[in-house]
């Protein structure tokens, strides 16, 4: 698809304008500058021409550390555009800031429109927008994102050069990944390794991560989607509007992700917040990694074995969960983490033909009888997979108060004892039968035969 890259200076409202074009509130708004820092990415269609449009942080040239690294993912979004929106503020007017930007853009050879913002009354384009065309670019509008007035004649100019470029979209099969974890875990440094390209901001500042942040890519392994997420922290600790919709969009990403790569790190051990995160995976019913980073920190220290024991005491409520000791750093163990990627994924879409699976309900009945409670004992009738992304089994029995959740926990493990459900959560559902049903035929180690 054309793809389309929104820069401008700090506070202008680009993330207005991105969330308006694409429909939706994708990118964090907020009244102070630089609040997006980041790439981020979505969808916009127009008059039949679908498009990317990316929102970028705002470009300043002043001598900072942060301010540079914000610089580069601009340049990559510029080098990444068919067209440039070009956004500027009514109420800032023009500086040189403007000039160096327009000059800048001008170099790269892309087709650019300028919009200037915040023009918020109807009607007749103020005296003072007249002055955006010295920045010397004959297509030039005032608009105001917030209230969605001009966008018409905006979208027009943006998709004109867009159509010599617009190619049947293919359709992609991929799987999408959520990387999680508290801050500064290391999250951003991991994404960057897997997509090979500065697509997020690394900085030993905890927080530097904003939005959510989306990856296409292709490698040996198939085709990926990665989530970049922001860092998870307790509530009590979130003290600002930004942050807690920051914690909000991650919460999203990883119940729109196929699999969740719960990051820990090694040199702080696990805590209460990392258990909670990793909650959060399990009751979406995503197939889960933990991957303990930093090792290199801790290698001599503390045995694998030992901090392994460690996490399945803590996270006992998700025994299937595999865990990969990684330094990304280092690229310890990293080459491992695909064919782990690919093995959870193929176990939560894997489907069970009934037949088979009534066999092993069958045997494992077998091998250890279903309770009993008061004389009655516990029918299983039937069984059958109602669906996938997390494998979920209907049980058809004859009084669902009759089951015991030992007994439960006991068929989950055969269950995955002979369909290698590795790395993702499974859901039992139990169905009870009317009392005039209770006659009808269980399955018995003669119908497995």
């Amino acid at each position: 698809m054309p793809v389309l890259a929104i820069v401008g200076r700090p506070n202008v409202g680009k993330s207005t304008l991105f969330n308006a074009l694409t429909g939706r509130r994708e990118a964090i708004v907020g009244p102070d500058p630089g609040v997006t820092r980041d790439r981020v990415m979505g969808e916009a269609d127009w008059n039949g021409i679908t498009f990317t449009v990316i929102d970028t942080g705002g470009l300043d040239f002043v001598d900072d550390s942060m301010q540079r690294l914000i610089n580069n993912q601009v340049d990559v979004a510029i080098e990444m555009a068919d067209v440039i929106c070009f956004l500027c503020a009514l109420d800032a007017g023009i500086s040189d800031l403007e000039h160096e930007i327009a000059n800048m853009l001008r170099r790269s050879g892309k087709p650019v429109v300028v919009a200037v913002n915040k023009a918020d009354r109807p009607g007749d384009e103020p005296l003072e927008f007249y002055s955006f065309y010295e920045l010397g670019f004959p297509e030039t509008f005032a608009i105001s994102a917030s209230h969605k007035l001009g966008l018409t004649e905006l979208l027009d100019a943006i998709t004109a050069p867009m159509e010599a470029l617009v190619v049947e979209e293919e359709q992609h099969d991929y799987i999408s990944l959520a990387v999680v974890g508290r801050p500064n875990v290391g999250k951003s440094s991991l994404c960057n390794l897997l997509v090979g390209e500065e697509r997020s901001i690394v900085s030993d500042i905890p927080g530097t991560t904003r939005d959510a942040i989306d990856s296409f890519f292709e490698n040996e392994h198939g085709k990926f989607l990665i989530y970049d997420t922001a860092g998870l922290r307790r509530k009590s600790r979130v003290d600002n509007r930004i942050e807690f919709v920051s914690g909000l969009r991650s919460r999203q990403s990883v119940g729109k992700a196929d699999v969740s790569l719960i990051m820990i790190d090694a040199t702080e051990g696990v805590a209460e917040q990392d258990t909670k995160i990793a909650g959060l995976a399990h009751n979406n019913g995503k197939a889960s990694i933990i991957l303990v980073n930093k090792w290199d920190l801790v290698e001599g220290k503390k045995t694998i074995p030992e901090f392994e024991r460690e996490l399945r005491l803590r996270f006992d409520f998700m025994s299937y969960v595999p865990i990969l000791f990684i330094s990304v750093k280092t690229g310890f163990n990293i080459h491992r983490l695909w064919s782990m990627i690919l093995r959870v994924y193929e176990a939560s879409t894997r489907r069970v033909a009934t037949s088979v699976l009534n066999d092993v309900i069958a045997e494992s009945i077998v091998q250890h009888p279903a309770p009993q409670k008061k004389g009655r004992q516990l029918r299983i009738y039937y069984a059958t997979q109602g669906s996938v992304a997390p494998p979920t089994f209907i049980f058809f029995v004859n009084d669902k108060r009759l089951l015991h959740f030992s007994y439960e926990r006991y068929l989950e493990n055969r269950i995955r004892e002979n369909f290698d459900f590795f790395g993702t959560p499974i859901v039992f559902v139990f169905k009870g039968r009317a009392a005039r049903d209770e006659s009808a035929s269980r399955i018995t180690p003669e119908d497995s035969r």
